[in-house]
């Protein structure tokens, strides 16, 4: 199991590998954003995109997918998260797109309301087949302390 003491600032990461299907695009997008050009692909030729693209949000959500199977896979004490900071969509998504997910250790803490969590932000960056950083944001987690009685650094 992966704790909070084995987390290190700088530690980097890459995992993951989601193919992206026009089926889902456009289901997602029916229902949740359903603009014409996450819809039809007429109506995506006439915009900058050119062709269907993925919702930004299920960008998020694929990302999401593959966070999770690699905290699955690391056994990682995992206690949820407080939220995201700084997302950004830097590229269109693509049906026939395949994607994966680098992430960096960029701060870790010990919270001081509940001790027994770990808070950790993470650099998290997802990239399409060709190398193109698609989202970025910097992820905030929670995880399990195991030395709960340790000291709580300054």
């Amino acid at each position: 199991m992966l704790y909070y003491e084995d987390i290190e600032v700088g530690s980097a990461s890459s995992f993951g590998q989601y193919e992206v299907t026009q089926d889902e695009v456009r289901t997602f997008a029916t229902s949740y954003d359903p603009q014409a050009f996450h819809l039809d692909n007429d109506a995506a030729a006439k915009t900058h995109f050119g062709r269907i693209s993925a919702s930004g949000w299920h960008t998020c959500a694929m990302t999401m997918r593959m966070m999770v199977n690699n905290m699955k896979d690391q056994q990682q004490a995992g206690l949820g998260s407080p939220g995201v900071d700084q997302l950004r969509w830097k590229k269109p998504v693509y049906p026939g797109d395949t994607l994966r997910v680098t992430t960096e250790v960029i701060e870790k803490r010990r919270s001081r309301s509940r001790p027994e969590m770990g808070i950790f932000r993470s650099l998290c960056t997802t990239y399409n087949q060709h190398d193109e950083p698609v989202l970025e944001m910097i992820s905030n987690g929670l995880i399990q302390v195991r030395d709960q009685g340790a000291p709580i650094e300054d």
